[in-house]
């Protein structure tokens, strides 16, 4: 009866967490589908010039967030410990440190912005626009570096609604910017009443537009909310660099900022051979990445709450929790990645439909995401193993997984079918899988052993 209730509770524990994160995806999600369908209606051109550098975004984007982890893992554990004082100076290097980094993004990503369509081989034809669009969407780093660091703290302290609020207030910003800043003025009919809508008409210009204006505001808002924290305010301390504390998080920082580059930029190369094999396959494998990714919410959602209650576990030095947690975690979101899983492939022509009327780019994002939806409920396996050790701290055995089935298996195996071999974007994709299912395999094996639980080394006294 007893284990039984504590499943319970725990259960309540992790959707409490879980829920403000997935909901804030969803919106995410959904926005992603609109501006996709928004800037689709503009052709296979703008699909593919806003789509041709977005793996470029993952690689910026991951990088920042590795810093995260490391505060996560550091304020999630002085939580845990009961040392709300160590969170809060935690807090205040981390904001020393979105200040820094943000900046240094801005620089690089602003200086690069017209270089990096021709190195993802993006067609002639878009590559001026595509520089453009991605130019106007980083001018405001330094407020992403804010919602992505920034947000990362509150969720480190249990707090994930703050975070999920100032999301949709974002999400709301860019939809409604996107319609008045895409499109021309035009007339819309409402009950058979015409009304007149004034619109910009910048096209792709508008989209990034929009998405910049919606990124400053959602960094200005982490910024006060954090600010304003009860617990973890910054107001009144240093801002001098403390090592005591950067160092411990650095130490869990360094190796997932190497993992996530090193995987981001495989992403880059991949989409690079991607965009090789013409217009169609990479418009089909943008719209594909934007439906897919509506069904990775849950895994993304449970990791957020595995990674903040594993390293309160873990700042408790409650080795039975640690352990009871990972139990609880993997059956609930292989279930929950099972469901996402059968929908996508249920669903799959219809939601490609939603962004393109090609009926070549339909069929052929049709297929990569029937393929892709078999292996959901497995990829949900080593979303969440990684999760926990990152609320533990533990970030180099990941580098060495994820490292070796991005540049192994996705890689060298989309490299040798569509390069040697002549195969397209089908063959690319099926390395994609090959690369989540060698994930599950070495990540569901590592956590068989139990090595993932740092204290289950740690003898009891």
């Amino acid at each position: 009866m007893e284990n039984t209730h504590l499943d319970r509770a725990m259960l309540r524990t992790i959707f409490a967490l879980a829920w403000p994160t997935m909901l804030e995806q969803f919106m995410q999600t959904a926005v992603q589908y609109i501006d996709t369908a928004m800037v689709g209606a503009l052709g296979t051109e703008a699909t593919a010039a806003v789509g041709a550098t977005s793996t470029v975004s993952w690689l910026v984007g991951s990088t920042v967030s590795a810093v995260g982890v490391g505060f996560l893992a550091y304020i999630s554990q002085a939580y845990g410990a009961h040392q709300q004082e160590k969170a809060r100076k935690a807090t205040t290097q981390a904001c020393l440190m979105t200040v820094i980094i943000g900046m240094v993004f801005t620089v690089l990503t602003t200086s690069l912005s017209r270089l990096i369509p021709v190195w993802m081989q993006t067609d002639p034809a878009v590559t001026e626009l595509a520089g453009t669009y991605f130019l106007i969407l980083y001018a405001p780093m330094l407020f992403r570096t804010s919602t992505i660091i920034l947000g990362t703290v509150l969720r480190a302290t249990g707090d994930t609604k703050s975070p999920m609020r100032i999301g949709v207030y974002v999400n709301l910003i860019n939809v409604i910017l996107n319609a008045l800043l895409i499109y021309p003025s035009h007339d819309i009919s409402i009950f058979s009443v015409t009304v007149p809508f004034i619109g910009a008409g910048l096209g792709v210009k508008g989209a990034a537009y929009a998405s910049a204006i919606a990124y400053t505001f959602g960094g200005i808002a982490i910024a006060v909310r954090v600010y304003h924290h009860k617990e973890i305010s910054p107001k009144g301390m240093s801002l001098r660099p403390d090592p005591e504390i950067l160092r411990p998080c650095f130490r869990v920082t360094l190796p997932n900022m190497v993992q996530r580059f090193g995987t981001s930029f495989g992403y880059v190369v991949f989409a690079a051979m991607i965009n090789a094999l013409g217009g169609t396959s990479t418009a089909a494998h943008t719209i594909a990445n934007t439906v897919e990714s509506a069904f990775y919410i849950p895994g993304w959602g449970m990791q957020t709450a595995a990674a903040t209650l594993a390293g309160f576990a873990y700042g408790a030095k409650d080795r039975e929790r640690l352990n009871k947690l990972g139990h609880t975690f993997l059956p609930l979101e292989m279930m929950l990645m099972f469901v996402s899983g059968g929908l996508l492939f249920l669903f799959a022509r219809p939601l490609v439909g939603l962004f393109t009327q090609d009926p070549e780019v339909i069929a052929l994002g049709t297929t990569v995401l029937r393929m892709v939806a078999v292996s959901e409920p497995f990829y949900g396996v080593p979303i969440v193993v990684e999760g926990m050790m990152q609320g533990c701290g533990k970030t180099l055995v990941p580098l060495g997984f994820n490292l070796i089935g991005m540049w192994a298996v996705r890689i060298l195996g989309t490299f040798i079918t569509t390069r040697i071999l002549g195969y397209g974007l089908v063959a690319a994709w099926a390395c994609m899988i090959g690369h989540n299912m060698l994930l599950f395999v070495l990540f569901g094996f590592y956590f068989i052993t139990g090595k993932w639980n740092a204290l289950n080394s740690v003898k009891k006294v």
